[in-house]
């Protein structure tokens, strides 16, 4: 199997004038691999607002059975950033390529084994307990895949000016799985009855995930190992306790990069997997407009993640993060206002709209928060900054915001709570140093 060649100086300081194949392949790879993961990720999320309440929350009321879903489906955020602990631990001590491998196989075989699961009418209380169980996994996976594929595209290029714009190829990922993932469930609800689909055609789009899987798994076994990681393994330069030092030196900037982080994540679900739950329930619209909202919300990620991530590179992380938040927060009000009008070409554009914002927000983390690290504990430290902000952001976001529409019943709660969260991201940016130009090789 061909290997991606290693740069013969790691640190040096002056790019290339175009970029090297390796570093081509190697963005290709931790977006063919990442985005696999994500896929794994929001098939779960489509069926935990669709189907998963009557499969394996039947016994409770209505609301309570999407509460549950939805709550079975934020349990990966709080395993996430136990698996960016671990496996960014395992990252600056093992290598960048071993996470890659390990997470991938993890993430694809319980995605597996969740479409081979009964359901609760068949067993019972053991069924929901085994769902979330497998969701566990998945959470603990991607934990751990993010930091490894984002360290990988910034260590190949550490000098470089193009970190932003490659570094926006592993978070395209998102929006790509996302995509796949409500394509394969819209295909699936086409071709089958409700009947059908509910009997056995959800499981679908679980079992696919083989094939995906098969197909990263060699991909990524086709990297040689992050040169700087090699220099630093060279020198003998791998942390003893790379978690205890990013806890007792680089608490600051963990800080900042979950800041910075909290208020996309809470974004892209509310502008996702809330509108899911949102139209069918609260305007009575089908479920098939939402998932074509978010399908036509994740084209618009893939044009304006790229997009973003190069104006990263002319312009600095920072301005292109304020220019999201602050528009985010504008948007938080004026999305609501259109979907409220159940005008399927106005919800459509607020979607759209909606997510091309959250990408100027989600599209320079994967630099920027590395970035914020030095080599022997960047894996760790940019892992838990990315990861941790799950817990506070995507986890409660669809539980608090499906309650307050119920309470209240008006989605201006919602709208003034991610505004908020919005504002978070302004302040922790403009208190961050800007690091575009900053070379990784000198840490």
């Amino acid at each position: 199997m061909t290997t991606l060649s290693t740069p013969q100086t790691a640190g040096a300081a002056t790019p290339p004038a175009r970029p090297a194949p390796s570093m081509k392949r190697v963005a290709g790879a931790s977006l063919a691999g990442t985005t696999l993961e994500f896929y794994d990720h929001f098939v779960y999320g489509s069926a935990a607002a669709l189907i998963f309440p009557k499969l394996f929350f039947s016994s409770a009321s209505p609301l309570m059975a999407t509460l549950l879903s939805l709550a079975s489906y934020g349990v990966a955020f709080v395993a996430r950033p136990f698996g960016a602990a671990l496996f960014g631990h395992f990252g600056d001590k093992l290598g960048r390529k071993w996470v890659l491998v390990v997470t991938l196989l993890m993430m694809g075989l319980s995605t597996f084994a969740i479409g081979l699961l009964p359901s609760a009418a068949t067993a019972g209380l053991l069924a929901p307990a085994l769902l979330v169980l497998l969701r566990i996994v998945q959470g603990l996976a991607l934990g751990g895949e993010w930091g490894g594929a984002a360290l990988m595209v910034n260590e190949f290029d550490p000098g470089g000016k193009r970190r932003g714009f490659y570094g926006s190829l592993v978070q395209i990922a998102a929006p790509i799985g996302l995509l796949l993932a409500n394509g394969v469930f819209a295909g699936v609800t086409w071709w089958l009855d409700e009947q059908a689909f509910m009997s056995w055609g959800w499981r679908i789009p679980f079992l696919l995930s083989a094939l995906l899987v098969a197909v990263g798994f060699y991909i990524r076994m086709g990297l040689s190992e992050s040169p700087l990681f090699q220099k630093m393994e060279a020198q003998g330069k791998q942390g003893h306790a790379p978690l205890v030092q990013v806890l007792r030196h680089h608490k600051k900037q963990v800080g900042l990069a979950l800041g910075s982080r909290i208020g996309s994540d809470i974004a892209f679900y509310v502008f996702t997997l809330f509108l899911l739950v949102y139209l069918p329930q609260q305007l009575g619209l089908p479920k098939s407009l939402g998932l074509q909202a978010v399908l036509v919300g994740a084209v618009a990620q893939c044009i304006g993640i790229p997009l973003f991530g190069h104006l990263s590179d002319k312009l600095g992380r920072r301005p292109v993060l304020l220019f999201g938040a602050v528009a985010g927060i504008v948007w938080s009000f004026v999305f609501f206002m259109l979907v409220n009008t159940k005008s399927v070409p106005l919800i459509l554009l607020a979607a759209f709209v909606a997510m091309f914002i959250v990408a100027a927000m989600f599209s320079p983390l994967a630099s920027y928060i590395p970035e914020m690290f030095p080599t022997s504990v960047r894996c760790t430290g940019s892992s838990i900054g990315f990861q941790l902000a799950g817990i506070f952001g995507g986890a409660p976001a669809p539980l608090i915001a499906v309650p307050l529409v119920a309470a209240f019943g008006s989605s201006l709660p919602v709208s003034i709570y991610l505004a908020a969260s919005l504002a978070l991201i302004v302040v922790c940016v403009l208190a961050a140093p800007e690091t575009a130009h900053k070379n990784l090789a000198e840490d």
